[in-house]
């Protein structure tokens, strides 16, 4: 057991290094599964047809709607300029002073709002980009403000969020997206506060 745990952080490790380094993703998982299966002494082969792809093919078919209506609403908001309007408005209502704030907030609407983590990333970018010159803020915190407000609370923590990270779950434990109100609006504020 110790063996395979072992086998399963290095094979992670090694994902996360070389998808950092910029190397294709969809590439890299099965050859690191693979890895994962020979660290661990499985076998090889029928690790990676029956259980690796088996599972694979079964996840895409589940949540391919998923995936495909959210692509097609995030291109949508972004290429309506919907989703950069309102990021705008909001960073410029909180104005300069509040310049991390109103970055995060633009960040939680648009997210909670059903925009993709990565549509909301790219329209939130210039604008607090320009605020964060005007506040004289280094641009080097724009990454984890827009990380606090599309990566954390409204993603997941919420009760409705349409994000895919709330709404895969429910298959599995039979709820809705409204599971858990209390204890996920406690930790969107513990989160919120935290950050």
């Amino acid at each position: 057991m110790a063996v395979q745990i072992l086998a399963i952080i290095i094979a992670l490790g090694l994902l996360m290094f070389l998808a950092y380094r910029g190397y294709p993703v969809i590439i890299i998982a099965p050859l690191v599964t693979l890895l994962a299966v020979l660290l661990s002494g499985g076998h090889l082969l029928p690790s990676y047809t029956e259980v690796f792809m088996t599972n694979a093919a079964n996840y895409v078919k589940s949540f391919f709607p998923i995936f495909l209506l959210g692509a097609i609403f995030g291109k949508v908001m972004e290429m309506s300029g919907a989703a950069a309007a309102i990021a705008h408005t909001i960073v410029r209502s909180l104005g300069s002073k509040r310049a991390i704030l109103s970055v995060v907030l633009a960040c939680s609407v648009l997210t909670y709002g059903g925009v993709s983590l990565f549509v909301v990333a790219f329209a939130v970018y210039p604008f607090a980009a320009a605020i964060f010159k005007e506040a004289d803020i280094p641009k080097r915190l724009i990454p984890g403000t827009i990380a606090l407000g599309a990566f954390t609370y409204t993603m997941d923590a919420l009760p409705g969020t349409p994000q895919i990270q709330n709404i895969i779950p429910t298959n599995y434990f039979g709820t809705d997206t409204y599971a858990a109100p209390l204890v996920g609006i406690i930790g969107a504020v513990i989160v919120f506060a935290g950050g």
